[in-house]
C-alpha cells in the first residue's frame, strides 16, 4: 500500500461507494430502453454498457476537473469535506432507488460538495465558473434532451410513412443496439467522469498527488466500480425509465437514445456535467409526445421530476450536516 493511502482510505471507499450506488441508480439509464423493447437481454444490455461506460470515461476529463476542480475551492475543503458530500449522496440516491426513481448523480454529487463546503468553509469556497456549467447543464438536459427526442421521432415518423411496422421493427431492432452503445459510451464520458474527478479530488487533498491530474487506475477503478453496481441493482430504474414512462418500440427507442446521446456528447467535450438521468428522460417524453400527448405517463413522470427538484436541498443539506458533524469531532 502507497505511504499515505491508509488514513485517506475511508474516504476513497466512500467515494467508490457512492459510484457503485451511481451504477445502479444512474448507469441503467443507458441501457433501459433497449432492455425494454427486448432488442437485448438485460445480461447483453449490461455487458456492453459496462465496456462501453469504461471507453466512455477515459474519452476525456474535462468534465472530472470541472467537478474535481470546478464546483468548490480545493484550498478551502478538506477530506472531511468529500465524505460527507458522498455520505448525502449515498443515503439520497438509495432512499430513491428503493422506490425506483432515478435520481441525478450529477445534481447530488454537486449539491453535496457544496453543501460540505459551505459548511467548511462558508460562500466563499464555491466556485461560479463550475456551478455556471451546472446550470447550462440543466438547460441542456431538459431542452436539448427532449427537443433531440422530438425532432429525430419526428423526423422518422415522416420518413418511414410508407414502410411496414414489421419491416421498421426488424431494422431498427439492428440499428437500436448502436443507439444503445453509443448512450453508454456518452454515459461514461459524462457521468462516469464525475467521481473519478471526486476521486481524484480526495487523493489531491490527502496529499498523494501533487497537482489535479488523473491516474489511469482511477478511471479503471470508478467505471468498473459503477458497472458492478449497475449488475447488482439496475433493473428497478430500467423499469421505471424503459416501462413506466410510455411504451417503446425500437425506432422509438432509437430516437431516444440518439438523442439523448448526441445532447450528452456535446456537453461533455464542454466540460459540461449533466444529468444523464434527465437527458434520457426528456428524451423518451419527447419521444412520446410525437404520438400523443397522452401517450406519456406524466404521473410517473411527475415522481422523476419531484425527486430531481428534491435532491439539491436534501443532499446540499445532509452534507452541510455531515460536514458540522465531523468538524466537531475533530
Amino acid at each position: 500500500m502507497p505511504d499515505g493511502l491508509l488514513p485517506i482510505l475511508p474516504v476513497l471507499l466512500l467515494v467508490l461507494a457512492a459510484e457503485f450506488v451511481n451504477g445502479w441508480t444512474d448507469a441503467p439509464n443507458a441501457i433501459a430502453t433497449v432492455v425494454s423493447t427486448r432488442v437485448l437481454s438485460p445480461a447483453q444490455a449490461l455487458i456492453m454498457a459496462t465496456a462501453l461506460n469504461v471507453v466512455g470515461s477515459m474519452s476525456g476529463t474535462a468534465v472530472a476537473a470541472t467537478i474535481g476542480k470546478g464546483i468548490v475551492k480545493t484550498e478551502a475543503i478538506n477530506l472531511p469535506t468529500v465524505a460527507a458530500a458522498m455520505v448525502a449522496i449515498i443515503f439520497w440516491s438509495t432512499l430513491a432507488w428503493y422506490y425506483g426513481l432515478p435520481t441525478s448523480e450529477s445534481h447530488a454529487l454537486v449539491a453535496g460538495l457544496s453543501g460540505a463546503g459551505l459548511a467548511v468553509a462558508g460562500p466563499s469556497a464555491l466556485l461560479w465558473d463550475g456551478w455556471s456549467k451546472v446550470l447550462i447543464g440543466i438547460l441542456f438536459s431538459t431542452f436539448l434532451g427532449f427537443l433531440g427526442g422530438l425532432v429525430l421521432m419526428g423526423t422518422l415518423y415522416r420518413l418511414l410513412a410508407r414502410t411496414l411496422p414489421g419491416t421498421v421493427r426488424r431494422r431498427f431492432g439492428r440499428l437500436q443496439i448502436l443507439s444503445a452503445a453509443f448512450m453508454a459510451f456518452s454515459h461514461g464520458s459524462n457521468d462516469g467522469q464525475k467521481f473519478i474527478g471526486t476521486f481524484t479530488l480526495a487523493l489531491l487533498l490527502g496529499g498523494l498527488l501533487p497537482e489535479f491530474q488523473i491516474p489511469l487506475w482511477v478511471i479503471l477503478l470508478c467505471a468498473l466500480t459503477m458497472g458492478v453496481g449497475t449488475a447488482v441493482g439496475g433493473w428497478r430504474i430500467v423499469r421505471t425509465m424503459g416501462l413506466r414512462i410510455t411504451k417503446l418500440e425500437p425506432v422509438q427507442g432509437f430516437a431516444a437514445e440518439t438523442g439523448a446521446a448526441l445532447t450528452i456528447e456535446l456537453a461533455s467535450r464542454f466540460g459540461i456535467p449533466l444529468s444523464t438521468t434527465h437527458t434520457i428522460n426528456t428524451a423518451i417524453v419527447g419521444v412520446g409526445a410525437t404520438r400523443r400527448f397522452s401517450a406519456v405517463r406524466w404521473g410517473v413522470t411527475v415522481e422523476i421530476v419531484a425527486a430531481w427538484i428534491l435532491t439539491f436541498p436534501i443532499c446540499g443539506l445532509i452534507a452541510w450536516l455531515m460536514a458540522k458533524a465531523l468538524l466537531a469531532l475533530q
